[in-house]
C-alpha cells in the first residue's frame, strides 16, 4: 500500500507536536512495510521566497495553486492509494483535497485543531475560550478581533477560506479524531458520525524509563493559552523552596514572564528553548510533568512524552488532557481545573504522588498510545479506504 502523506510543516524555530507527530507517524508506517510518499511544504520557506512569491502568499490558504501543480504531478508518477492530510496551512490549502479526488485519491485528515470553524484553530482568544464563528456562514468575529495573525486581513482571507472549503472538508471519506472531543466539534460542523474515527497520537517507546528526578517540569510554547501565567500564579502561592524545583523550557511572547519568576525565586529555573535531546535531559531530571493549558488543546504531545518516559503528568481539565491522563486505576497523573486556587492545591499533591504514579503513567503509555498498537489501527483505516475505492 502506497500513501501520500500531506502536511506544511510549522516553524522550526518553534517546537511543533504536530511536525513531531507527522515525523513519527511517516516513520511508523515505513517501519510496518508501507510505502510512504511524503509531501510537505515548510513555513520556514516563506522567509526566502521572491517578492512574486510573497505576493501570491496571501491567498495560498484559499488556492494552494503551486501546491496543488504538485500535487497532481506526485500522484501522476506515484499512484498512491490513499492521501493522508494533516496541517494544509498556509501553503498547501485545503483544495490539496480536491486535487486528490480529481484522481479518485481517497482523503483522511487528522485532526489537530478546531481549523475547520476557528480561523486561529484554538477556539481561543484574548486570554479566555471562544466558539463566536461557531455556526456561521462566514467567521465575521475572527476578522473584528484580528485572530489569524494578528491581522484583519489576513484573518479575513482565513475566514473566507473556511468558507469556501466547507463542501471541502465534508468531502474528506474518513477522518481522525484525536479524542472524543475532536470527534464531538466534527459532528457540530456536519460531518456524520460514521465517517469519524477516534485515535490518538502516539510516539515511540524510549525504551526503560530513568528513576525519577526531582520537582516539575514545564515544556510547552511561552503563550497565554498554554497556562504558564497560570502555572507561575500557582507556584507562587507556595514558599519558595517547599515543591523542589520548577524548570521551565521553551520560547514565546511569554517569556519573560519565565526570566522574571527565575530572578524572584531560587526554585524556578529557565532552561530557554531546548531541542529534543535537552527536552529529553530535563524530563529525566524531573519527577513530575506539567501540562496546564487553559485553551481546549486537542493531545499534548509533551504528555505522550512524559507518560513514555515514566513521569506522571499535572494537568489542567480541558481539552484532551482528561483523555490522555485518564481516571482511576490507569490514571497517569492528576487532574485540576484551569484555576489557581485548584492548581496550587494539586501541586504538592503531585510532589508527593510522583513516585507511585510513575509506574502507572508508563502502563498507560503501553496500552495506549505505543506504535504497536496505534500503528496498526491507522493501516487498518487506510486498508478499509482502499478496500472501499475498488
Amino acid at each position: 500500500m502506497k500513501v501520500v502523506v500531506a502536511h506544511n510543516r510549522y516553524r522550526e524555530a518553534i517546537p511543533s507536536g504536530e511536525n513531531v507527530i507527522v515525523d513519527t507517524e511517516i516513520e511508523q508506517l515505513r517501519a510496518a512495510g508501507l510505502s510512504v510518499v511524503p509531501f510537505q511544504r515548510s513555513s520556514d520557506s516563506i522567509e526566502g521566497m521572491s517578492v512574486a512569491q510573497k505576493a501570491l502568499l496571501p491567498v495560498s490558504p484559499m488556492l494552494g495553486v503551486t501546491a496543488q501543480r504538485d500535487l497532481a504531478a506526485l500522484i501522476e508518477t506515484e499512484r498512491p492509494d490513499v492521501l493522508h492530510l494533516h496541517n494544509p496551512y498556509p501553503l498547501l490549502s485545503p483544495r490539496v483535497i480536491r486535487t486528490a479526488h480529481r484522481y479518485q485519491i481517497p482523503v483522511v485528515q487528522t485532526v489537530h485543531n478546531y481549523r475547520q470553524v476557528c480561523s486561529s484553530g484554538l477556539y481561543f482568544r484574548d486570554g479566555h475560550n471562544c466558539h463566536d464563528c461557531r455556526g456561521k456562514v462566514l467567521g465575521w468575529p475572527a476578522i473584528t478581533n484580528k485572530c489569524y495573525r494578528g491581522s484583519a486581513a489576513q484573518s479575513a482571507i482565513m475566514a473566507t477560506t473556511l468558507a469556501v472549503h466547507r463542501p471541502t472538508w465534508r468531502s474528506v471519506e474518513r477522518y481522525i479524531a484525536l479524542t472524543d472531543k475532536i470527534a464531538a466539534h466534527l459532528i457540530s460542523y456536519g460531518i456524520p458520525a460514521e465517517r469519524i474515527v477516534i485515535k490518538p497520537n502516539g510516539l515511540p517507546d524510549p525504551g526503560q524509563p530513568e528513576p525519577l528526578g526531582d520537582g516539575f517540569l514545564y515544556g510547552a510554547r511561552l503563550s497565554a493559552e498554554k497556562g504558564l501565567g497560570l502555572l507561575l500564579d500557582a507556584w507562587r502561592q507556595h514558599p519558595d523552596g517547599s515543591l523542589g524545583p520548577l524548570r521551565i523550557a521553551g520560547d514565546g511572547e511569554l517569556r519573560h514572564l519565565a526570566e522574571q519568576a527565575a530572578a524572584d525565586r531560587s526554585d524556578v529555573t529557565y532552561l530557554g528553548p531546548l531541542d529534543r535531546a535537552g527536552m529529553t535531559a530535563a524530563r529525566q531530571a524531573a519527577a513530575v510533568v506539567v501540562a496546564v493549558p487553559t485553551w481546549e488543546d486537542v493531545l499534548p504531545t509533551v504528555i505522550l512524552e512524559a507518560m513514555a518516559s515514566g513521569r506522571p503528568v499535572l494537568g489542567t481539565a480541558v481539552g484532551g488532557v482528561p483523555y490522555l491522563i485518564g481516571d482511576g486505576p490507569e490514571a497517569a497523573g492528576w487532574l485540576a481545573a484551569p484555576e489557581v486556587s485548584a492548581l496550587a492545591a494539586a501541586l504538592p499533591v503531585a510532589r508527593a504522588g510522583a513516585m507511585a504514579m510513575a509506574v502507572g503513567a508508563r502502563e498507560r503509555y503501553l496500552r495506549h498510545f505505543h506504535p504497536d498498537v496505534l500503528t496498526k489501527r491507522l493501516i487498518d483505516i487506510y486498508a478499509g479506504m482502499a478496500a472501499a475505492r475498488t
